[in-house]
């Protein structure tokens, strides 16, 4: 038998006879909900990570200004130092004095790319804790995100950076979690006939699982493991997005985070969209990769956990505004994540 073909049968039998779930949480401790952003509230931009041009400055100004938000930035967030948005000292700063300023009421990433994991060790979690407010972002921005939960209890957010596009679906997710929150609140992924392959909606693996949400970009929580900003996943329910991967270096992303034993105590398995993620025709190699989905269904469907691909969050235009740490369930039938808590206060 071909392995495509041995890979498919195996997938379609773990996906079709799985008889659903239900997994419990391991509860979360000392958590702190940032208080909820209001019409008229400053914003803080930030360039954590790479740099930005001027253009996207004013762009992401520009967004903010359209939800209705006052906007301050740091005169150094154009600085550029190589590929990344100045040095780390000076990134690093940038956030401490956007957590310190009474009148900053939440912080937004101008944009992802590489560089937040460098500032870690650097960050002032004290300060931080001290001054709870919304920090929003995603991509390169997961390391921020969770390092900054795990060592404060501070909820953080995976969605839209300034330069993002706030369509209508993003926006209303956005003010759904962060401005009129409401407990029990179901986030459901935008649909289609227009939708690419690589964004159409699969169950894995049957089920409900409720944990905590964790994750982000699956190459920087792989960057994470074995560090002292490693997440924790016992009980969770880990959301996970890429773009331009092929399909091996999925599935070796994939392999360590098994290998490290990430997934033997979780809940479940949030997927947003791999963009981007299949092989490539110019590839010497391209008639004998797996696909996507294969490698997906290799890895993951004996897990024998809650998992979808396909929901609304990653390098795509409808986001899904995603609180790290709060309490989720996650609905393979109904293809929804509930968030069973508000985020913020």
């Amino acid at each position: 038998m071909k392995r495509r073909n041995f890979i498919k049968s195996i997938s379609t039998a773990a996906a079709l006879t799985a008889m659903p779930k239900i997994y419990s949480a391991v509860l979360p401790q000392n958590k702190i909900k940032p208080p909820r952003l209001i019409p008229g509230d400053t914003l803080g931009l930030a360039a954590p990570g790479s740099y930005i041009s001027e253009d996207e400055l004013k762009d992401s100004i520009a967004n903010l200004e359209m939800l209705g938000f006052e906007v301050t930035y740091n005169e150094r967030i154009l600085s550029k130092t190589g590929y990344l948005a100045g040095d780390d000292k000076s990134r690093a700063a940038e956030l401490h004095s956007m957590f310190a300023d009474k009148k900053v009421k939440g912080i937004i990433c101008a944009r992802g790319g590489y560089g937040c994991q460098r500032i870690l060790p650097m960050l002032d979690y004290d300060l931080i804790k001290m001054n709870p407010k919304v920090l929003i972002g995603y991509s390169d921005i997961t390391a921020l995100v969770n390092a900054i939960y795990l060592k404060t209890g501070l909820i953080t957010f995976h969605g839209p950076v300034g330069i993002s596009s706030f369509n209508e679906f993003s926006v209303k997710y956005f003010n759904e979690v962060l401005i009129n929150p409401s407990a029990n609140l179901i986030l459901e992924s935008a649909k289609g006939e227009d939708q690419k392959d690589d964004e159409k909606i699969q169950t894995i693996f049957s089920g409900k699982a409720v944990g905590e949400l964790v994750g982000g970009n699956i190459s920087v929580i792989n960057s994470l493991i074995g560090t002292e900003f490693d997440f924790n996943a016992e009980g969770k329910i880990i959301f996970l997005e890429e773009i331009g991967e092929e399909p091996y270096r999925i599935d070796r992303m994939l392999t360590q985070l098994i290998q490290a034993g990430k997934f033997e105590k979780a809940a479940g398995i949030a997927l947003g969209v791999f963009k981007n993620c299949e092989p490539k025709e110019k590839d010497p190699s391209f008639d004998s990769s797996f696909s996507l989905m294969e490698v997906l269904f290799d890895r993951l469907s004996r897990l024998n956990i809650p998992i979808i691909y396909g929901l609304s969050f990653g390098h795509i235009k409808n986001k899904f505004t995603l609180p790290v740490g709060i309490k989720a369930e996650l609905d393979t039938m109904n293809q929804t994540i509930t968030l069973l808590e508000n985020a913020v206060i």
